[in-house]
């Protein structure tokens, strides 16, 4: 189903006469949002997305970092985001979405598999697997139905994904997990979803340039504006909207430096 493009275009798939839905794959880092927002600018179609994870935070649990979230917490913001992807989607016209409705799903399986604060050391990921036991059952659970009902969703919603693997090192700022493994393992299960769910596909590397070209090629679509000013406009504003965010006073109130009681807590706690 997946592949690699090429230079050679391919038939946009049924668009049901409301324009394509095109979501933009990819876990941590793999440059999701610079590509949505440069396609999009250079397209004209609008771009669709969530509140990034820290964004939600600040509301949700103020002066926290993602690691320090508990399995409620980390449920909170997951339905937080699908809420509001399925909001910003629900328009007829075409959109270009920057992840789409599986992913937080995808980071709630890895989470299941690899440990609840999966950049942690292998005793802290001990003491958090033990700590969890009485409710890893119903969580398990929990994730199974949030799987499906993400999954029928973007089977009706989306036409086609482009996905983004990784090829860039990951930021730690605190608001990423700082695992190799697990951004390999969400990569994987996005793939695998992907696969499951038969919804057209392509794989795309390269550059910022390289993928927008790749991505107008496949899916043949008209350009409103030069590639290098979309890039240049594009850049600019994913670098101010995270500049917005650092320069939140809560989210400075996240990167203090934590007491030993708080880190001690934060460990026991799943």
């Amino acid at each position: 189903m997946g592949n690699t493009s090429t230079a050679t275009a391919t038939p946009a798939p049924t668009t049901r006469g409301r324009g394509l839905h095109l979501a933009i794959s990819g876990t941590y880092s793999s440059g999701k949002s610079t590509t949505a927002e440069t396609l999009s600018m250079a397209t004209g179609i609008p771009r669709t997305h969530a509140m990034t994870a820290r964004e939600i935070l600040m509301d949700i649990v103020p002066g926290k970092q993602l690691q320090e979230l508990n399995a409620m917490e980390l449920t909170m913001l997951g339905l937080r985001r699908l809420e509001e992807r399925i909001h910003n989607e629900a328009g007829e016209g075409a959109f270009i979405s920057d992840g789409s409705v599986i992913h937080e799903w995808i980071y709630g399986e890895a989470r299941m598999r690899i440990g609840i604060n999966p950049g942690a050391n292998l005793l802290l990921r001990t003491v958090k697997n033990v700590a969890g036991l009485p409710v890893k059952r119903f969580y398990r659970q929990y994730m199974d139905a949030y799987g499906a009902v993400a999954k029928a969703r973007a089977k009706r919603i989306y036409d086609a994904y482009v996905h983004l693997p990784v090829e860039f090192e990951m930021k730690a700022d605190g608001h990423r997990p700082v695992s190799e493994p697990f951004r390999r393992m969400s990569d994987e299960l996005l793939i695998e979803t992907l696969e499951e769910l038969e919804i057209p596909y392509h794989v795309v590397r390269g550059s910022v340039r390289e993928r927008i070209e790749q991505i107008v090629d496949i899916f043949d679509l008209p350009l409103v504006m030069e590639l290098d000013e979309a890039i240049e406009r594009a850049g600019a504003k994913v670098t101010e909207s995270i500049r917005v965010v650092e320069r939140d006073a809560r989210y400075h109130e996240a990167q203090r430096a934590k007491s030993l009681r708080r880190r001690v807590a934060y460990a026991m706690r799943f």
